[in-house]
């Protein structure tokens, strides 16, 4: 029986990130994986989405195209062609994945892994099962959609994100139940390359984990859109009927029936457990997903779990993150730190994107703190306009008695390439009058950070 000083479950981006950072420490170092080199983010999740997303992009840059000058005719679309770039990219990068393994002589063993005892693993792969012993074992197993009781993803009529991002035709009207980061994307995407979108979300606002200040801007600007949207509302039912289906939903103003296409299912997801022989060594779990400490450390000895499959927040860069500590804790690593879930950016790239990390205005003043808030819109930024993209705000919320940045909430133009700036400022605990006096190249979109900042003091220059 093979011996591995390390030995981990998924080849996600928790996954072959603890891999490489235990190979790199010394451990002899095995990975299981049952699918793809790169788990769902990269091969169905967050790339593939983003060169989906592209496409979109590229569309609503054709419909402004005049704003600019330019008169367009004759524009036409290849969805399939969208669809071949987006499985292109996931197919490169599974492949860079599959490199970095190899370069870090990481072994990596095809095939679904179970617990068949303390520190040893069960491998079945095309019928045939081998075990494996390993002084540690690393859980990154991730998480997949999750279904209501009455609406199941059936690959068909109703879609997960693996068939929403790899249509054969763009459907004239769309349902997408759930107005989470997964369902406006989906949303914003569609609408943008010409389908008719109505999105339905149970809470009083879509993206219901953001800022309220952020929500509403969002709300509006689908609407503007053309997106219909419906929040405080519930789908109860999805029937067939004839080529679609009819969508019975349950809102504000009473029960409607509507027809679709096609319907996208992103109410959220559930951890991947199931099959790990969990149950008979007592790992204890909560909700569908591992209970681990702060460290990954799950309460059978060595045992761990990082990623998804460990619980909130569900985001890629977190499970990269939280499985370099939990490796370097494992090696005895000097000044191992545990992971600051309320530093963990997170991002939504409909149009306008979303970004923000920290606690919202609401968080803050539940958690006891004295705030001062600044605002500042990119209606008032000279790049923004200069590029058509006037739309969207930076709300910063500061601890009013140390100036500590609590939190820092973004809408707009590219913001999830900014939204570090304020990542960095926490992490290196950077006060309001810090921020305040950092330089801000002009012009650029960044300038309202910095505007936001000054509001917050009663400062701000152009607005």
């Amino acid at each position: 029986m093979q011996q591995y000083d390390l030995m981990i479950v998924g080849g996600g981006p928790g996954g072959y990130v603890a891999a490489i950072r235990g190979a790199q420490l010394g451990f002899k170092t095995a990975l299981v994986e049952r699918e793809h080199l790169g788990g769902v983010c990269l091969n169905w999740g967050c790339i593939p989405t983003k060169a989906m997303l592209r496409g979109a992009d590229i569309a609503h840059t054709l419909k402004e195209a005049e704003h600019f000058g330019f008169t367009i005719d004759n524009v036409s679309f290849d969805i399939n062609k969208l669809v071949q770039h987006s499985r292109s990219v996931a197919s490169k990068l599974s492949q860079g994945v599959a490199y970095l393994m190899q370069k870090n002589n990481i072994t990596v063993i095809d095939g679904t892994a179970s617990l068949a005892d303390k520190c040893r693993l069960e491998v079945t792969h095309n019928g045939a099962v081998t075990q494996y012993n390993a002084t540690h074992i690393i859980l990154a197993t991730g998480a997949r959609a999750r279904n209501l009781p009455n609406i199941e993803i059936d690959g068909d009529f109703i879609w997960g994100a693996r068939e929403a991002m790899t249509p054969t035709a763009l459907p004239n009207n769309l349902l997408v139940i759930g107005a989470g980061a997964i369902g406006v994307e989906f949303a914003s995407m569609y609408n943008d390359l010409g389908t008719n979108v109505t999105l339905v979300e149970a809470e009083t606002r879509i993206t219901p984990a953001e800022d309220i200040e952020i929500s509403q801007i969002a709300e509006k600007s689908f609407q503007k859109r053309g997106i219909k949207v419906l929040t405080n509302s519930l789908v109860e039912s999805v029937e067939r009927a004839g080529t679609g289906s009819v969508a019975r939903i349950n809102g504000p103003d009473g029960k409607q029936e509507l027809a679709f296409d096609q319907v996208i299912l992103a109410v959220g997801i559930r951890g991947n457990i199931e099959s790990l022989g969990l149950e008979k060594h007592g790992v204890h779990m909560d909700k569908g997903f591992l209970i681990a400490d702060q460290f990954g450390k799950t309460n059978l000895a060595g045992l761990y779990a990082v990623g998804d499959v460990a619980g909130p927040p569900w985001l890629a860069h977190k499970a990269s993150h939280e499985a370099v500590i939990c490796v370097e804790k494992i090696a005895g690593v000097d000044g191992v730190k545990p992971l600051n879930k309320d530093r963990v950016p997170g991002c939504t790239y409909c149009r306008p994107q979303i970004a923000s990390v920290g606690l919202t205005e609401a968080q803050a003043a539940a958690a006891g703190h004295s705030t001062r808030v600044g605002r500042f819109n990119l209606s008032a930024n000279g790049k923004a306009l200069a590029i058509n993209e006037g739309e969207g705000m930076v709300k910063t919320v500061f601890d009013s008695n140390t100036g500590e940045l609590l939190g820092a909430h973004m809408i707009g133009a590219e913001v999830t390439e900014q939204i570090q700036g304020f990542g960095i400022a926490q992490q290196l605990e950077a006060t309001e009058q810090e921020l305040a006096h950092t330089i801000y190249a002009h012009p650029t979109v960044s300038e309202s950070m910095h505007e936001s900042v000054l509001d917050s003091l009663g400062l701000s220059i152009h607005q």
